[in-house]
């Protein structure tokens, strides 16, 4: 009850102050406190990552890794943070992020605004892990080799998390997308991947990719994938598209996350399933808000689960109540693990 009122509150403000608010609560402590729940059904692995269970927090909530001890506490069984770049940057001008109320949505274009990897690294370097904590691995606005700058960010946070995303479809930096066509995307994996190698880490790599790509670019994503040591997929991002939105903000530039990415985003997961055959892992984000949800990426081919614009409306209780939800849910279908059920319900999303 005290976490909706402040949601109450914090909706009357400024989206991006009300978020900066809530992560300053956090860190005072106020939040939920009883680490993730978990059972036999629950308890799974993705990459070799144990979990306690299979739904994370997505990136971009805590982009500065400034609230990564209480977000362990508040249930999640993995948290990503970030992105991260090289060099500090500030990000598009203000204002950046639109709640679209009347569509349980959010459009922002933050453009990758952050305090640069050191601080982020000698901040992840501080805590104990009690959760496999990832970092999002970002370029600056202003580079000239942005697969340099994905394995700098790797290599100086790499000792200090558990595993990294290199993230090529935000639709906020310019030309950042233009990444996750084959040629380019290959060049780019591979300058990461040799990055690990050469520093001698082990951590999966995983790579998020956009709600928007057409069926053949989804083929080549996974040709690509299939050809280095990437160890799974994030499907997806925000979205570009503005389908069937009745908020005044529809028309903001930016990426439209919550809600009305959920069917477009399964949608891609199921086909990433069926492409790789259930041989690289894959994480399902995009609308998550209830158990039900969850549950149905798990089916479409997700072995975990992220979530982040919900957050927004419902409070950091939602974890909790998707996770128990899943555990009922799966027990309900006869599954003895979470594991048991990825990519059993594909078919419904091809």
């Amino acid at each position: 009850m005290l976490e909706r009122l402040g949601l109450l509150a914090l909706h009357r403000l400024d989206p991006e102050r009300a978020h900066g608010l809530a992560l300053s609560a956090l860190r005072m402590g106020f939040g939920p406190s009883t680490g993730p729940f978990t059972s036999q059904r629950l308890a799974t692995s993705l990459a070799g990552l144990p979990l306690r269970n299979p739904i994370g927090l997505a990136a971009g909530f805590d982009k500065n890794a400034t609230a990564v001890a209480p977000l362990m506490r508040a249930g999640f069984g993995f948290l990503e943070v970030g992105a991260a770049t090289p060099r500090p940057q500030p990000g598009n001008p203000k204002p950046r992020m639109f709640r679209l109320s009347e569509d349980r949505a959010v459009i922002n274009r933050f453009g990758f605004n952050n305090d640069g990897m050191q601080a982020i690294d000698a901040r992840l370097a501080a805590v104990s892990r009690d959760i496999p904590v990832g970092l999002n691995l970002g370029a600056n606005k202003d580079s000239e080799d942005r697969a340099a700058d994905f394995a700098a960010v790797l290599t100086q946070c790499g000792p200090h998390v558990d595993f990294a995303t290199i993230n090529v479809s935000s639709p906020n930096t310019e030309r950042l997308r233009d990444l996750q066509g084959k040629e380019a995307l290959a060049a780019l994996l591979e300058t990461v991947t040799a990055a690990r190698t050469a520093n001698g880490l082990t951590l999966p790599l995983f790579l998020k990719i956009a709600p928007d790509l057409s069926e053949a670019e989804i083929a080549d994503v996974v040709a690509v994938v299939r050809s280095t040591s990437i160890n799974g997929i994030i499907a997806t991002n925000t979205t570009l598209a503005r389908d069937g939105l009745a908020s005044s903000h529809a028309p903001e530039k930016g990426g439209l996350s919550g809600a009305p990415v959920f069917e477009r985003s399964t949608r891609v997961l199921a086909r990433l399933s069926a492409l790789t055959e259930g041989q690289i892992p894959l994480i399902g984000v995009g609308g998550v808000s209830s158990a039900e949800q969850a549950y149905a990426k798990i089916l479409a081919g997700a072995s975990a689960v992220q979530l982040y614009t919900a957050l927004g409306y419902a409070g950091l209780a939602l974890v909790d109540e998707i996770t128990r939800g899943l555990d009922h849910l799966l027990e309900r279908d006869g599954f003895a693990t979470v594991a048991d059920a990825v990519g059993k319900g594909r078919d419904a999303w091809l």
